[in-house]
């Protein structure tokens, strides 16, 4: 049984930083891809970050050059760093898992809904 627990969400002023992170249960994710997704109050969830085995990032336009993914294989476990926080990245912040798919690439347009696995969200509040 896979899970996924995220950990590492509060509140911050404008221009802070904060790191969550995503540990992984029953899931080899040096494999697939690993996500993390963010859902601001009434509005639909959107793709924020993606990673998959070649390591290689890609980034939803709004948080490229602030938000950081990276993952670290030995602990199943990974990260989204955000720096130059906003109050419009305010949202319930999820990380999501997908086991390795026929001709999936875990670029910006793998960034869907879709994925196998979620965690059960944590919150990020950003103040101005």
């Amino acid at each position: 049984q896979v899970q996924l627990v995220e950990s590492g969400g509060g509140s911050v002023q404008a221009g802070g930083s904060l790191r969550l992170s995503c540990a992984a249960s029953g899931y080899i994710f040096s494999t697939g891809c690993v996500a993390w997704f963010r859902q601001p109050p009434g509005k639909a969830r959107e793709g924020v970050a993606v990673i998959g085995s070649s390591g290689r990032p890609s980034y939803a336009d709004s948080v490229k050059g602030r938000f950081t993914i990276s993952k670290d294989n030995a602990k199943n476990t990974f990260y989204l760093q955000m720096n130059s926080l906003k109050p419009d990245d305010t949202a319930m912040y999820f990380c999501a898992a997908d086991p390795p798919k026929l001709g999936a690439v875990c670029d910006a347009a793998y960034l869907t809904p879709n994925f196998d696995y979620w965690g059960q969200g944590t919150q990020v509040t950003v103040s101005s």
